[in-house]
């Protein structure tokens, strides 16, 4: 008999975020503490069939959302055999990737049936890109995007908004929307280890809007009540954009979301300094069911229990956590 993953706060889950590696194509500064980052052995990676084991533990309590994220998803090679594994859940299916390999994976990837495709991409300038990921791909995610949206998949960007690098490409993004049935959403900049975050980086929700009022008259598009992305439209414009709001207007009250790393640790909340591991006591063969509801039912009230609710005052430095592409996007 199924049960429903609820917290002490009444929240219920039912949005699962799996991370498949924290292996990646690129290394964009604000994900990988360094060049050098050295990934989870393979041996200490869920494989297939254990993916589908939690997984299918997750669906037949409640989990009826899942997004496939990374690292980078789609370099392991066996990225093949897991979109098979997830392709048989009724679930409604999305993927956050950087794009480069999409070409290659296009027959899987349409077979899989996702509901949407996530794209990050912080710049539409090609040195900038450069700049931030430390790779030459700019080129190959562009096309790629054209891609997907000629085989009609339905497209969202994130773009991490930070100050210095990237705040004067806000219409640049916005002008995608125009006469493409994309989304673009704006995250604020957050806290993760070694990432070098600042708070004097961050372009909040705010100042998303102030600046884009100037061009635009955009309206707001009411939301569904887990959306973490407050969503707009602008007449006349093919797609819309969002902003996620994480530092400065938080959705925890409403957050019904779990994530599970790629070497099997669930955290409650990305911001969680706690884990849980499920991945070896899998492997004893002892059930996880009730480690599931015992990491859920820890959850804090807000941010991990560790964010300050006005950012100016975070210190990242006494955070307890991974580092972006550890926990998954």
């Amino acid at each position: 008999m199924s049960e429903i993953l609820t917290d002490k706060y009444g929240r219920i889950h039912n949005y699962l975020r799996i991370s498949l590696t924290d292996s990646c194509n690129l290394r964009c500064f604000y994900c990988i503490p360094e060049e050098n980052y050295a990934s989870t052995p393979t041996k200490n990676l869920m494989q297939p069939h254990e993916i589908e084991t939690i997984v299918k533990t997750l669906v037949e309590n409640g989990i009826n959302k899942i997004r496939l994220t990374g690292g980078e998803p789609l370099v392991r090679k066996d990225i093949r055999d897991i979109l098979k594994v997830f392709a048989q859940f009724p679930v409604e299916l999305h993927m956050t990737t950087n794009g480069i390999r999409i070409d290659e994976l296009l027959p899987q990837i349409i077979a899989t049936n996702f509901s949407s495709i996530n794209i990050s991409l912080d710049t539409l300038s090609r040195e900038k890109f450069l700049k931030i990921t430390r790779r030459d791909y700019f080129d190959k995610v562009r096309a790629n995007i054209d891609l997907l949206l000629q085989h009609e998949l339905k497209v969202k960007i994130n773009v991490v908004m930070m100050k210095g690098v990237n705040d004067e490409e806000l219409v640049d993004f916005i002008e995608l929307t125009r006469s493409n049935n994309i989304d673009v959403r704006f995250i604020e900049f957050m806290p993760f280890d070694n990432n070098k975050w600042t708070s004097n980086q961050v372009m909040t929700y705010q100042e998303i809007t102030d600046q884009l009022a100037r061009s635009y008259a955009f309206v707001p598009i009411a939301g569904e009540k887990h959306d973490t992305c407050k969503l707009y439209s602008i007449p006349g414009y093919q797609g819309r954009f969002g902003i996620i709001s994480t530092l400065t207007a938080p959705f925890c009250s409403e957050c019904n979301r779990i994530r599970l790393t790629a070497d099997g640790k669930l955290k409650n909340c990305l911001f969680s300094k706690h884990e849980t591991d499920l991945l070896n006591p899998l492997r004893r063969s002892e059930a996880i069911l009730p480690l599931i509801k015992q990491n859920i039912l820890a959850k804090a009230k807000g941010l991990g229990g560790q964010l300050k609710t006005d950012f100016t005052m975070i210190q990242p430095e006494v955070l307890q956590n991974r580092s972006m592409i550890s926990i998954g996007g």
